[in-house]
């Protein structure tokens, strides 16, 4: 019988693996079709792991508080999505149910990550999964566009041809994904740091050392984060870099000038010496020619322009979430509301605000977004947390990952939208669980 539960609670962590490489893989799970199988898939391993509780009540799953805080949370914004579907407070139900159904599937998951990766060994192998998974996509991206046959998941790339979107459609939300996990593969690196002195004559074995193949993977990343071309993609991830190596390195006096260097070395060596073949200096041009102009309309309002429609549309969005802006007009319907507050000579048709934070506001209202707010604060606090604990590399290596990896998606959320997309939503809850599973995880798996 043992065997048995022990086989079960094994397949369900091979899945929930199998299911977080899979979601970027078709579109970034934003299609109907694919953004339904990742709710099937989430579910059924859900209800598998309802069904393991049941036959091992005796089970050691009991969750932290701050697990549990933060699962109550999101379960609050799933049920106000539900408030707004039921009773008529969306102006797109088909859309708010989509969004209901993922919204659950993401609670799910959380669930199932705090209370299945709680060891050592285990966090440790969702770690490397996500960095093979963003090696996967970074290379895959990469390699489109050098040889220039570019295909995305199993069909021909028809936007951003010449710049990586691995099998995103955006090259924005593949660089969001590499955010999230080149921020965890530092953070592995740092957790998997021996303890001894720096000597100048390890600095070969330092940046080339056993741990090669994770570096590797770590390279292949930038270079793909380059080649995307994505100006705040690229630049939450130097600024995520730059603010939490900053306070671990004033953090942890242990080896200070070692672990300056390595973090140095990831700028100077991935960034100036390998990308600069790899699309560098055209990122650089995009950046340099990023104009923003500001011009005030009759009546004081302000108007943003960054050389696109998208800062009219921040302008346009901002009005429409203060009509109801604690009630929200419903999750998913940006599009069906926006269009018709754009009107037919706007230029352009948005289905997403381009600002993660609007879109929320907009759609979900304060009432539906605050929940959410307060799921990311705790996770950014277990991550710092984490990443100053004194007492184990470790823990604090992965509590830099889960910090970087936040604080760039923060950042490129402010022009962008990839948490609404099912693969990177799904990825930053899976972030905000490695958060509290490093201040949670035993060290070692415990005597039956």
């Amino acid at each position: 019988m043992e065997d048995h539960k022990s086989r079960l609670e094994g397949f369900i962590i091979a899945g929930l693996l199998a299911t977080i490489v899979w979601a970027p893989l078709p579109l970034g799970s934003n299609r109907d079709w694919s953004a339904a199988l990742l709710i099937i898939l989430i579910s059924f391993l859900a209800l598998l792991w309802g069904y393991h509780l049941f036959r091992s009540p005796d089970s050691d799953k009991k969750l932290k508080l701050p697990g549990l805080a933060m699962l109550g949370l999101l379960s609050l914004t799933q049920l106000w999505v539900s408030i707004q579907w039921l009773f008529g407070l969306t102006a797109n139900p088909g859309a708010s149910f989509q969004y209901f159904m993922l919204g659950i599937g993401y609670t799910f998951l959380f669930l199932m990550m705090i209370s299945l990766f709680n060891t050592r060994k285990r966090l440790t192998l969702l770690l490397g999964v996500l960095v093979a998974s963003g090696a996967f996509q970074a290379f895959w991206g990469a390699s489109m566009v050098l040889s220039g046959v570019e295909w995305l998941f199993g069909v021909p790339k028809e936007h951003y041809l010449g710049k990586a979107t691995g099998t995103f459609v955006n090259r924005n939300h593949l660089a969001g994904y590499l955010e999230m996990t080149i921020g965890l593969g530092i953070g592995l690196m740092l957790a998997l740091r021996d303890g001894k002195s720096f000597r100048w004559r390890n600095v070969i074995d330092l940046l080339l050392g056993p741990k090669t193949k994770l570096r590797l993977a770590l390279v292949i990343m930038v270079i793909g984060l380059v080649m995307t071309q994505s100006r705040m993609g690229n630049a939450g991830f130097f600024a995520s870099l730059l603010i939490v190596g900053a306070i671990f390195i004033l953090l942890t006096k242990e080896h200070r000038l070692r672990n300056s260097l390595l973090l140095v070395s990831f700028i100077i060596i991935d960034m100036i010496v390998i990308s600069q073949y790899f699309g560098l200096e055209r990122l650089k041009d995009r950046l340099v020619n990023t104009e923003v102009s500001v011009t005030q309309e009759a009546g004081g309002k302000l108007v943003f322009d960054i050389n696109d429609l998208r800062g009219l549309a921040f302008t346009n969005s901002i009005p429409m979430a203060q009509e109801k802006s604690f009630i929200g007009h419903g999750a998913g319907s940006y599009e069906v509301v926006f269009m018709g507050h754009a009107g037919p000579n706007f230029g352009g048709h948005f289905d997403h605000a381009h600002n993660d934070y609007i879109q929320f506001w907009a759609e979900y209202g304060i009432i539906g977004s605050l929940p959410l707010v307060l799921f990311t604060l705790i996770a950014l606090y277990q991550a710092f947390r984490a990443l100053s604990n004194k007492e184990s590399h470790f823990r604090s290596g992965v509590g830099f990952g889960a910090a970087m990896a936040m604080i760039a998606i923060i950042i490129h959320s402010f022009s962008d939208f990839n948490l609404q997309i099912p693969a990177n939503a799904m990825t930053f809850v899976v972030v905000a669980a490695i958060a509290v599973l490093a201040n949670t995880h035993r060290s070692r798996v415990r005597s039956s």
